[in-house]
């Protein structure tokens, strides 16, 4: 009787399968801060692609468990959402970047503020999914909002040119440096330092550029959120396939980001293939409705959002096999 409340239903499974996922996410938190990354270094391109297999590997062993666990589709809807969500979050790989490039973010400090930014994601993602199921399972006509706004991204993603944003114009950065005491520069680890106030000479805490960059880096993943979230829900409209395929995803591609910013010059040519995605995930909700069916059969969704981001990856690898790397901040996929 004791445990019976881990049987209790909580968002449409029990709170064991909850608190499991819980478990093993801040398990693989405090291994790659307390074991992996215990003192601050540059971590090289190979460092980080064992890592991110690592994180694949064990994002696809879950995936087998919601298969075995859930049933066939559940398990084809996993792994949907859990390549789309991967792919779309290449552009935050590429504002990242830009971020670290502006508050010039020493290489052994980046894991730093990517591993307390997943922490946020984390949350955030909770709350936006949190409040995407209860409105979907309240009003289940938002899945056709959610649905035409992927499909307009989409087609706003084939037709209208990039545009890298201007970190310095930001209003965020703005508000910060009116609002707060930040220092031009950095001061090791630290996100907050103490140093004499200029006008009173007093000791007050001062926000540094490592902070900034943990703040901005917060912010572009809740606005890249925007399209994921409406994204996963119209692939499953199940809060947990929804959320740890979105925490899977983002914890891996988190990991791969300093072999992923080292080549990202090589995947000039994946925007199409994320735009025909989105506008595919969109539309099949739509389709269902004219043919009859009650849901898009999930294996054909797989099956179709797997060839669509493969065949951009391949065509960039050939179309960018000559190209020097990029030495300057890389280019958004998105607009």
């Amino acid at each position: 009787m004791e445990f019976a409340f881990l049987f209790t239903d909580w968002l449409g499974k029990p709170v064991w399968m909850w608190l499991g996922f819980i478990s093993i996410v801040i398990a693989l938190l405090v291994f790659d801060l307390g074991v992996l990354h215990r003192d601050n270094h540059e971590i090289e391109v190979r460092e980080s692609l064992i890592l991110s297999s690592m994180y694949i590997t064990l994002g696809l062993a879950f995936g087998g468990w919601v298969w075995w666990q859930l049933g066939a589709e559940s398990g084809l809807n996993y792994l949907t959402g859990f390549v789309v969500e991967k792919t779309l979050a290449l552009d935050n790989v590429f504002v990242i970047a830009l971020i670290f490039s502006f508050f010039a973010v020493p290489r052994k400090y980046q894991h730093r503020v990517l591993f307390w930014g997943i922490l946020g994601v984390i949350i955030l993602r909770a709350i936006m999914i949190g409040l995407g199921a209860t409105l979907v399972s309240q009003f289940s006509w938002v899945l056709y909002i959610f649905a035409a706004f992927l499909v307009i991204t989409g087609i706003k993603m084939l037709w209208i040119g990039d545009k890298e944003p201007e970190i310095g114009n930001n209003p965020i950065v703005g508000f910060l440096r009116r609002r707060f005491n930040v220092t031009d520069e950095h001061h090791g680890q630290d996100f907050f330092v103490k140093k004499p106030d200029p006008k009173t000479g007093k000791l007050v805490w001062f926000m540094t550029p490592l902070f900034m960059a943990l703040v901005m880096v917060e912010i572009a993943d809740v606005i890249f959120a925007v399209d994921s979230v409406p994204a996963i829900f119209a692939i499953t409209t199940d809060p947990f396939i929804v959320y740890t395929s979105n925490i899977f995803a983002i914890l891996g591609l988190r990991a791969l980001y300093f072999a992923l910013a080292a080549m990202i010059h090589r995947f000039q040519y994946l925007k199409p293939a994320l735009a025909i995605v989105l506008i595919f995930i969109g539309s099949k909700i739509f389709v269902a409705d004219l043919l009859g069916l009650e849901k898009f059969p999930a294996a054909l969704s797989l099956g179709i959002t797997f060839s669509i981001i493969a065949s951009g990856v391949i065509w960039s690898l050939i179309k960018t096999r000559s190209q020097p790397p990029h030495d300057g901040p890389p280019k958004l996929l998105r607009p």
